[in-house]
Protein backbone atom coordinates (compact mmCIF):
# COMPACT_ATOMS: atom_id res chain seq x y z
CA UNK A 1 0.00 0.00 0.00
CA UNK A 2 1.01 3.57 -1.08
CA UNK A 3 -0.02 6.86 -0.06
CA UNK A 4 -0.88 8.47 -3.00
CA UNK A 5 -2.13 11.96 -2.35
CA UNK A 6 -3.24 14.15 1.19
CA UNK A 7 -6.66 16.04 1.30
CA UNK A 8 -6.58 19.28 4.21
CA UNK A 9 -10.53 20.22 4.27
CA UNK A 10 -11.69 23.17 6.08
CA UNK A 11 -15.31 24.89 6.70
CA UNK A 12 -15.86 28.13 7.27
CA UNK A 13 -18.32 27.81 9.59
CA UNK A 14 -15.93 26.35 11.95
CA UNK A 15 -12.65 28.30 11.27
CA UNK A 16 -10.69 26.54 13.93
CA UNK A 17 -10.95 23.15 12.46
CA UNK A 18 -8.79 20.88 9.93
CA UNK A 19 -9.76 17.83 9.05
CA UNK A 20 -7.16 16.05 7.21
CA UNK A 21 -7.51 13.21 4.86
CA UNK A 22 -4.79 10.58 3.78
CA UNK A 23 -5.89 8.95 0.23
CA UNK A 24 -3.83 5.43 -0.55
CA UNK A 25 -3.66 3.50 -3.79
CA UNK A 26 -5.92 0.55 -2.74
CA UNK A 27 -8.75 3.30 -2.17
CA UNK A 28 -8.67 3.29 1.66
CA UNK A 29 -8.76 6.85 3.49
CA UNK A 30 -7.34 7.70 7.09
CA UNK A 31 -9.47 10.80 8.51
CA UNK A 32 -7.65 12.84 11.34
CA UNK A 33 -8.14 16.22 12.83
CA UNK A 34 -6.49 18.96 14.57
CA UNK A 35 -7.86 22.27 16.30
CA UNK A 36 -6.54 25.99 16.18
CA UNK A 37 -5.04 28.03 13.60
CA UNK A 38 -5.47 25.46 10.95
CA UNK A 39 -3.91 27.39 8.19
CA UNK A 40 -0.22 27.46 9.40
CA UNK A 41 -1.10 23.73 10.14
CA UNK A 42 -2.27 22.87 6.49
CA UNK A 43 1.05 24.73 5.63
CA UNK A 44 3.09 22.37 7.07
CA UNK A 45 0.81 19.31 6.07
CA UNK A 46 1.61 20.10 2.46
CA UNK A 47 5.22 21.75 2.07
CA UNK A 48 6.84 19.20 4.89
CA UNK A 49 4.72 16.08 5.44
CA UNK A 50 3.24 15.59 2.18
CA UNK A 51 6.77 15.40 0.08
CA UNK A 52 7.69 12.89 2.24
CA UNK A 53 4.70 11.06 2.82
CA UNK A 54 3.25 10.44 -0.51
CA UNK A 55 4.87 7.36 -2.01
CA UNK A 56 5.25 5.57 1.09
CA UNK A 57 3.86 2.84 2.93
CA UNK A 58 1.58 4.43 5.59
CA UNK A 59 1.41 1.45 7.59
CA UNK A 60 4.93 2.06 9.14
CA UNK A 61 3.38 4.96 11.39
CA UNK A 62 6.21 4.71 13.59
CA UNK A 63 8.95 5.10 11.16
CA UNK A 64 7.31 8.06 9.92
CA UNK A 65 6.95 9.36 13.29
CA UNK A 66 10.73 11.76 13.04
CA UNK A 67 9.65 13.23 9.63
CA UNK A 68 6.30 14.07 9.97
CA UNK A 69 7.26 17.31 12.82
CA UNK A 70 10.43 18.80 10.34
CA UNK A 71 13.47 20.16 11.93
CA UNK A 72 11.52 23.01 13.90
CA UNK A 73 8.15 22.89 15.39
CA UNK A 74 9.07 19.97 17.36
CA UNK A 75 8.38 21.77 21.06
CA UNK A 76 4.97 21.97 22.66
CA UNK A 77 1.60 22.17 20.88
CA UNK A 78 3.34 24.06 18.03
CA UNK A 79 1.38 24.24 14.07
CA UNK A 80 4.04 21.75 13.30
CA UNK A 81 3.37 19.40 16.20
CA UNK A 82 -0.54 19.62 15.50
CA UNK A 83 -0.23 19.31 11.67
CA UNK A 84 1.83 15.91 12.60
CA UNK A 85 -1.08 15.06 15.22
CA UNK A 86 -3.51 15.15 12.27
CA UNK A 87 -1.46 13.44 10.28
CA UNK A 88 -0.52 10.54 12.97
CA UNK A 89 -4.65 9.93 13.95
CA UNK A 90 -5.15 9.55 10.02
CA UNK A 91 -2.41 7.17 9.91
CA UNK A 92 -3.86 4.65 12.68
CA UNK A 93 -7.66 5.00 11.06
CA UNK A 94 -6.13 3.80 7.78
CA UNK A 95 -3.97 1.01 9.70
CA UNK A 96 -7.08 -0.41 11.60
CA UNK A 97 -9.32 -0.18 8.01
CA UNK A 98 -6.64 -2.20 5.90
CA UNK A 99 -7.14 -4.62 8.84
CA UNK A 100 -10.55 -4.61 9.49
CA UNK A 101 -10.05 -4.12 13.23
CA UNK A 102 -10.89 -0.72 15.51
CA UNK A 103 -8.29 1.27 16.59
CA UNK A 104 -8.47 0.27 20.37
CA UNK A 105 -7.45 -3.49 18.87
CA UNK A 106 -4.19 -1.84 17.52
CA UNK A 107 -3.69 -0.23 20.86
CA UNK A 108 -3.61 -3.55 22.48
CA UNK A 109 -7.46 -4.02 23.03
CA UNK A 110 -10.01 -2.62 25.72
CA UNK A 111 -9.48 -2.53 29.50
CA UNK A 112 -12.76 -1.36 29.67
CA UNK A 113 -15.91 -1.60 27.63
CA UNK A 114 -17.18 2.26 28.37
CA UNK A 115 -15.69 4.92 30.95
CA UNK A 116 -17.11 7.66 32.71
CA UNK A 117 -17.23 11.15 31.17
CA UNK A 118 -17.12 14.94 32.22
CA UNK A 119 -18.82 17.85 30.86
CA UNK A 120 -16.51 20.77 30.08
CA UNK A 121 -19.41 23.73 30.56
CA UNK A 122 -19.22 25.31 27.42
CA UNK A 123 -22.04 26.55 24.98
CA UNK A 124 -23.04 25.46 21.50
CA UNK A 125 -20.94 28.43 20.37
CA UNK A 126 -17.57 28.33 22.45
CA UNK A 127 -14.36 29.23 20.62
CA UNK A 128 -16.59 28.64 17.30
CA UNK A 129 -14.63 31.70 15.93
CA UNK A 130 -10.92 31.57 16.30
CA UNK A 131 -10.17 31.73 20.31
CA UNK A 132 -7.85 34.41 22.38
CA UNK A 133 -6.61 34.15 25.78
CA UNK A 134 -9.47 35.29 27.94
CA UNK A 135 -12.87 34.78 28.08
CA UNK A 136 -14.14 37.42 25.30
CA UNK A 137 -17.68 37.47 27.24
CA UNK A 138 -17.07 33.87 27.82
CA UNK A 139 -17.93 32.62 24.36
CA UNK A 140 -21.73 33.42 24.80
CA UNK A 141 -23.19 34.61 21.50
CA UNK A 142 -26.67 36.08 20.96
CA UNK A 143 -27.25 32.73 19.25
CA UNK A 144 -28.36 30.16 21.78
CA UNK A 145 -28.22 26.53 21.28
CA UNK A 146 -29.32 23.28 23.13
CA UNK A 147 -27.05 23.31 26.51
CA UNK A 148 -25.94 26.88 26.84
CA UNK A 149 -23.97 25.53 29.80
CA UNK A 150 -21.24 28.21 30.19
CA UNK A 151 -24.12 30.42 30.82
CA UNK A 152 -25.46 28.26 33.27
CA UNK A 153 -22.66 27.64 35.69
CA UNK A 154 -22.31 31.90 35.83
CA UNK A 155 -26.21 32.87 36.50
CA UNK A 156 -27.60 29.69 37.57
CA UNK A 157 -25.57 26.42 38.34
CA UNK A 158 -27.44 24.39 40.78
CA UNK A 159 -29.81 23.61 37.76
CA UNK A 160 -27.22 23.29 35.79
CA UNK A 161 -25.86 20.51 37.73
CA UNK A 162 -29.51 18.92 38.42
CA UNK A 163 -29.72 18.90 34.58
CA UNK A 164 -26.26 16.94 34.12
CA UNK A 165 -27.04 14.33 36.91
CA UNK A 166 -30.22 13.73 34.94
CA UNK A 167 -28.07 12.77 32.46
CA UNK A 168 -26.32 10.92 34.52
CA UNK A 169 -23.26 12.73 33.95
CA UNK A 170 -21.57 13.04 37.38
CA UNK A 171 -18.57 15.33 36.79
CA UNK A 172 -18.64 18.72 35.47
CA UNK A 173 -15.63 21.57 34.97
CA UNK A 174 -16.22 25.17 35.08
CA UNK A 175 -14.00 28.32 35.02
CA UNK A 176 -15.84 31.24 36.85
CA UNK A 177 -12.32 32.93 38.01
CA UNK A 178 -11.90 35.18 34.25
CA UNK A 179 -13.63 37.64 34.39
CA UNK A 180 -10.99 38.65 37.31
CA UNK A 181 -8.08 37.76 35.57
CA UNK A 182 -9.41 39.51 32.28
CA UNK A 183 -9.50 42.89 34.42
CA UNK A 184 -5.79 42.54 35.76
CA UNK A 185 -4.04 40.69 33.48
CA UNK A 186 -4.08 37.48 35.66
CA UNK A 187 -2.12 39.71 38.39
CA UNK A 188 -4.98 40.26 40.96
CA UNK A 189 -7.93 39.70 42.32
CA UNK A 190 -9.80 41.29 44.79
CA UNK A 191 -12.06 39.45 47.81
CA UNK A 192 -14.92 40.56 45.81
CA UNK A 193 -13.97 39.09 42.90
CA UNK A 194 -12.74 35.66 44.52
CA UNK A 195 -16.28 35.99 46.26
CA UNK A 196 -17.86 36.13 42.90
CA UNK A 197 -16.11 33.50 41.71
CA UNK A 198 -16.56 30.93 44.34
CA UNK A 199 -20.35 31.40 44.34
CA UNK A 200 -20.78 29.00 41.65
CA UNK A 201 -19.13 26.23 43.53
CA UNK A 202 -20.93 27.19 46.64
CA UNK A 203 -24.37 26.84 45.08
CA UNK A 204 -23.47 23.71 43.41
CA UNK A 205 -22.23 21.87 46.47
CA UNK A 206 -25.14 23.41 48.58
CA UNK A 207 -27.93 21.80 45.57
CA UNK A 208 -26.26 18.72 44.73
CA UNK A 209 -23.84 17.60 47.83
CA UNK A 210 -20.83 14.97 46.74
CA UNK A 211 -23.03 13.38 43.75
CA UNK A 212 -21.05 15.81 41.02
CA UNK A 213 -17.59 16.03 40.83
CA UNK A 214 -16.17 19.48 40.29
CA UNK A 215 -13.21 20.45 37.92
CA UNK A 216 -12.31 24.06 38.27
CA UNK A 217 -10.30 25.35 34.93
CA UNK A 218 -8.09 28.15 35.39
CA UNK A 219 -6.97 28.72 31.80
CA UNK A 220 -3.12 29.41 32.56
CA UNK A 221 -4.27 33.18 33.30
CA UNK A 222 -2.77 33.38 36.31
CA UNK A 223 0.25 34.68 37.62
CA UNK A 224 2.09 32.23 41.11
CA UNK A 225 0.67 34.04 43.74
CA UNK A 226 -2.40 34.60 42.63
CA UNK A 227 -2.96 31.08 41.19
CA UNK A 228 -1.79 30.07 44.76
CA UNK A 229 -4.25 31.96 46.39
CA UNK A 230 -7.35 30.92 44.34
CA UNK A 231 -6.09 27.08 45.09
CA UNK A 232 -5.85 27.56 48.60
CA UNK A 233 -9.92 29.06 48.43
CA UNK A 234 -10.85 25.72 46.33
CA UNK A 235 -9.55 23.56 48.50
CA UNK A 236 -12.99 23.26 50.36
CA UNK A 237 -14.83 22.22 47.43
CA UNK A 238 -12.67 18.72 47.23
CA UNK A 239 -12.83 19.11 43.72
CA UNK A 240 -11.40 16.82 41.14
CA UNK A 241 -8.88 18.76 40.09
CA UNK A 242 -8.12 22.08 39.45
CA UNK A 243 -6.70 22.80 35.62
CA UNK A 244 -3.76 24.91 34.23
CA UNK A 245 -3.55 27.70 37.61
CA UNK A 246 -0.42 29.14 35.58
CA UNK A 247 1.06 29.88 31.70
CA UNK A 248 2.85 26.74 31.14
CA UNK A 249 6.03 27.78 29.84
CA UNK A 250 8.36 27.97 33.18
CA UNK A 251 7.55 24.48 34.97
CA UNK A 252 9.51 25.27 38.57
CA UNK A 253 6.49 27.60 39.26
CA UNK A 254 3.70 24.77 38.61
CA UNK A 255 6.31 22.99 41.04
CA UNK A 256 5.78 25.67 43.95
CA UNK A 257 1.95 26.12 43.33
CA UNK A 258 1.96 22.32 44.08
CA UNK A 259 3.62 22.43 46.89
CA UNK A 260 1.22 25.68 48.48
CA UNK A 261 -1.49 23.89 48.48
CA UNK A 262 -3.29 20.29 48.85
CA UNK A 263 -5.54 21.08 45.76
CA UNK A 264 -4.98 18.15 43.14
CA UNK A 265 -3.15 20.29 40.17
CA UNK A 266 -4.17 18.91 36.62
CA UNK A 267 -2.05 20.15 33.59
CA UNK A 268 -0.62 19.43 30.26
CA UNK A 269 -3.24 20.37 27.14
CA UNK A 270 -1.36 22.54 25.45
CA UNK A 271 2.21 20.89 25.92
CA UNK A 272 3.08 18.18 23.09
CA UNK A 273 5.49 15.35 22.75
CA UNK A 274 7.01 12.60 25.58
CA UNK A 275 9.61 15.33 26.42
CA UNK A 276 7.49 17.50 27.65
CA UNK A 277 5.37 15.42 29.70
CA UNK A 278 8.82 13.52 31.19
CA UNK A 279 9.45 17.37 32.49
CA UNK A 280 5.68 17.69 34.05
CA UNK A 281 5.66 14.31 35.91
CA UNK A 282 9.19 15.03 37.26
CA UNK A 283 7.40 17.52 38.75
CA UNK A 284 6.41 14.62 41.48
CA UNK A 285 3.42 17.10 42.22
CA UNK A 286 0.86 16.64 39.66
CA UNK A 287 -2.52 15.13 40.69
CA UNK A 288 -3.73 14.51 36.60
CA UNK A 289 -2.04 14.96 33.29
CA UNK A 290 -4.10 16.40 30.51
CA UNK A 291 -3.15 15.47 26.89
CA UNK A 292 -4.75 16.85 23.70
CA UNK A 293 -3.94 14.34 21.38
CA UNK A 294 -4.86 16.70 18.23
CA UNK A 295 -2.39 18.93 19.70
CA UNK A 296 0.41 16.73 21.73
CA UNK A 297 1.44 14.17 19.02
CA UNK A 298 -1.48 12.26 17.83
CA UNK A 299 -2.64 8.57 18.93
CA UNK A 300 1.72 7.75 18.80
CA UNK A 301 2.38 10.25 21.08
CA UNK A 302 -0.86 9.89 23.41
CA UNK A 303 -0.38 6.54 23.64
CA UNK A 304 3.09 6.64 24.93
CA UNK A 305 2.90 9.18 27.33
CA UNK A 306 -0.37 7.57 28.67
CA UNK A 307 2.56 4.41 29.65
CA UNK A 308 4.95 6.77 30.84
CA UNK A 309 2.61 8.59 33.22
CA UNK A 310 1.68 5.05 34.74
CA UNK A 311 5.21 4.47 35.59
CA UNK A 312 4.74 7.88 37.62
CA UNK A 313 1.40 6.10 39.39
CA UNK A 314 -0.59 9.80 37.46
CA UNK A 315 -3.98 9.33 35.85
CA UNK A 316 -4.10 10.53 32.05
CA UNK A 317 -7.49 12.44 30.74
CA UNK A 318 -7.43 13.31 27.36
CA UNK A 319 -9.03 16.87 26.05
CA UNK A 320 -11.86 17.49 23.63
CA UNK A 321 -13.13 20.80 23.31
CA UNK A 322 -12.73 20.53 19.65
CA UNK A 323 -13.83 18.35 17.33
CA UNK A 324 -16.01 15.03 16.61
CA UNK A 325 -12.95 13.26 15.09
CA UNK A 326 -10.36 14.33 18.17
CA UNK A 327 -13.21 12.68 20.83
CA UNK A 328 -13.65 9.61 18.94
CA UNK A 329 -9.89 8.90 18.75
CA UNK A 330 -9.44 9.94 22.68
CA UNK A 331 -12.06 7.41 23.84
CA UNK A 332 -10.15 4.86 21.81
CA UNK A 333 -7.10 5.71 23.88
CA UNK A 334 -9.71 6.11 26.86
CA UNK A 335 -10.77 2.76 26.31
CA UNK A 336 -7.30 0.98 26.14
CA UNK A 337 -5.25 3.11 28.73
CA UNK A 338 -5.78 1.73 32.54
CA UNK A 339 -4.44 5.09 34.28
CA UNK A 340 -7.42 6.77 32.33
CA UNK A 341 -10.77 7.38 34.35
CA UNK A 342 -12.44 10.04 32.81
CA UNK A 343 -13.35 11.30 29.49
CA UNK A 344 -14.15 15.27 28.55
CA UNK A 345 -17.10 15.90 26.41
CA UNK A 346 -18.68 19.39 25.81
CA UNK A 347 -22.19 17.88 25.61
CA UNK A 348 -23.12 21.18 23.56
CA UNK A 349 -20.78 20.29 21.45
CA UNK A 350 -22.18 16.50 20.93
CA UNK A 351 -25.64 17.22 20.66
CA UNK A 352 -24.88 19.72 18.14
CA UNK A 353 -22.57 19.96 15.64
CA UNK A 354 -20.36 17.17 15.86
CA UNK A 355 -22.80 15.13 14.48
CA UNK A 356 -23.35 17.70 11.15
CA UNK A 357 -19.53 16.57 10.28
CA UNK A 358 -19.31 13.27 11.11
CA UNK A 359 -21.22 9.69 10.55
CA UNK A 360 -21.17 8.46 13.41
CA UNK A 361 -20.28 9.70 17.13
CA UNK A 362 -19.16 7.43 20.48
CA UNK A 363 -22.10 6.50 22.22
CA UNK A 364 -22.57 8.32 25.47
CA UNK A 365 -25.09 6.71 27.87
CA UNK A 366 -25.94 6.98 31.31
CA UNK A 367 -22.90 9.15 31.80
CA UNK A 368 -20.43 6.79 30.04
CA UNK A 369 -19.20 7.03 26.75
CA UNK A 370 -17.80 4.03 24.24
CA UNK A 371 -16.52 3.93 20.04
CA UNK A 372 -18.83 3.75 17.35
CA UNK A 373 -18.46 0.56 15.60
CA UNK A 374 -16.42 -0.07 12.65
CA UNK A 375 -12.80 -0.25 11.76
CA UNK A 376 -10.28 2.07 12.72
CA UNK A 377 -11.88 5.38 13.88
CA UNK A 378 -15.40 4.24 13.06
CA UNK A 379 -16.14 7.27 11.46
CA UNK A 380 -16.18 9.01 8.40
CA UNK A 381 -16.99 12.92 7.46
CA UNK A 382 -20.43 12.99 5.98
CA UNK A 383 -20.55 13.56 2.73
CA UNK A 384 -22.58 16.31 1.78
CA UNK A 385 -19.58 18.38 3.22
CA UNK A 386 -17.47 18.09 0.04
CA UNK A 387 -20.25 19.81 -1.41
CA UNK A 388 -20.57 23.25 1.07
CA UNK A 389 -20.20 26.49 -0.66
CA UNK A 390 -17.62 27.36 2.58
CA UNK A 391 -15.77 24.23 2.37
CA UNK A 392 -11.51 24.60 1.30
CA UNK A 393 -10.29 21.63 0.27
CA UNK A 394 -5.95 21.75 -0.12
CA UNK A 395 -4.72 18.68 -2.07
CA UNK A 396 -1.49 16.94 -2.65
Amino acid sequence: MKVTGIDTIRIEEFPNLLFVEIKTDEGIVGLGETFYGPLSSEAHIHEIIAPYLIGKNPLNIEKHQKNLIGYTGFVGSSAERRGASAIDIALWDLWGKATSQPLYSLLGGKVRDKIRVYNTCAGPNYIRKLPIQGTNNFGITDEQGKYEDLKAFLESPAELAHSLLDMDITAMKIWPFDFAAEESKGQYISSSEMKKALLPFEKIREAVGDKVDIMAELHSLWNKPQAIKICNELEQFNLMWIEDPVFMDHLSSLSDLCKATSAPIAVGETRGGRADYRSLLELNGLAQVIMDISWGGGISEANKVSSMAEIWHIPVAFHDCTGPVTLTASTHLALSNSNCHIQEIVRAFYFGWYENLVTDLPIINKGYIDVPEGDGLGLSLQQDIYKRSDVHIKSS
